[in-house]
C-alpha cells in the first residue's frame, strides 16, 4: 500500500511540473488516471513515449516533425517565396487553423528576453537569415506575439535582414498588444494575416 502511495505521489509531482498545472490539478489528473481503464492509461503513457522518441524539429523551419522535414516544408503546393516568422510551433498551428495563409514558416523557438537571459543566439535567427540569404523569398511576415519581447525580437530580425532584398511585413494589429497568438480567435488572426503591413 505504501508503494502505491509513493507511486501516486511521484506521479503528482511529475504532473505538477507541467506548465499551467498546479498541485491540485496534478492531483485531479493523477486520480483520473487511476480511475480510467488500464488500456487508456497505458495508451497515454505510450503516446508520451512516442512523442519523445519520434518528434523532432524540422531541419528547415523548426516546426514539429516526425521526419527530417515537416509536412508544410514538404508540401510543394504552398507558396514558396513567402515566409512567416513565429515564436513557437503552437503559433504556427494557430495561423494554420485560420486557413488564410499558404506560405512557408520559420519557428524561432522562443523570443529575445534579456531578463530571462535569452539572447538571439539561443533562437533560430541565424538559420532564418541563412534561408533568406538564398534570395528565394520575396516577403517575410513578422508574426511574433504583440508583446514588448515579441516586438523586440521582430525588430532585431528586421535589422538582421535589412541587407537582403526582401519585403518585411507584420501582422495588422487587430491582435491586441500583449496577447498570445495561440489563444487568438481564428477570425481575428485571419484578419491580421490578410491586413499585414510593412514592417
Amino acid at each position: 500500500m505504501s508503494q502505491l502511495a509513493d507511486s501516486v505521489t511521484n506521479m503528482i509531482e511529475q504532473l505538477s511540473r507541467l506548465p499551467g498545472i498546479g498541485r491540485k490539478s496534478a492531483e485531479r489528473l493523477a486520480y483520473h488516471i487511476l480511475r480510467i481503464p488500464e488500456s487508456e492509461a497505458f495508451s497515454l503513457a505510450d503516446s508520451i513515449r512516442n512523442v519523445r522518441e519520434n518528434v523532432r524539429y524540422c531541419s528547415e523551419c523548426y516546426n514539429l516533425a516526425e521526419g527530417e522535414k515537416c509536412s508544410i516544408c514538404l508540401d510543394s503546393s504552398r507558396i514558396q517565396d513567402v515566409i512567416c516568422v513565429v515564436q513557437q510551433p503552437r503559433d504556427l498551428m494557430a495561423i494554420e487553423q485560420s486557413g488564410t495563409y499558404r506560405g512557408l514558416y520559420h519557428v524561432l523557438l522562443g523570443r529575445i528576453a534579456p531578463l530571462e537571459n535569452i539572447g538571439p543566439d539561443q533562437l533560430t535567427i541565424d538559420k532564418l537569415v541563412e534561408r533568406i540569404s538564398t534570395g528565394q523569398f520575396s516577403e517575410v511576415i513578422m508574426a511574433t506575439n504583440p508583446t514588448v519581447e515579441g516586438d523586440g525580437t521582430a525588430l532585431h530580425i528586421s535589422n538582421q535582414l535589412s541587407e537582403y532584398d526582401v519585403n518585411l511585413t507584420k501582422l495588422a494589429r487587430g491582435i491586441t498588444t500583449g496577447s498570445v497568438l495561440e489563444f487568438t480567435n481564428k477570425e481575428i488572426l485571419a484578419d491580421a494575416m490578410s491586413g499585414r503591413q510593412p514592417f
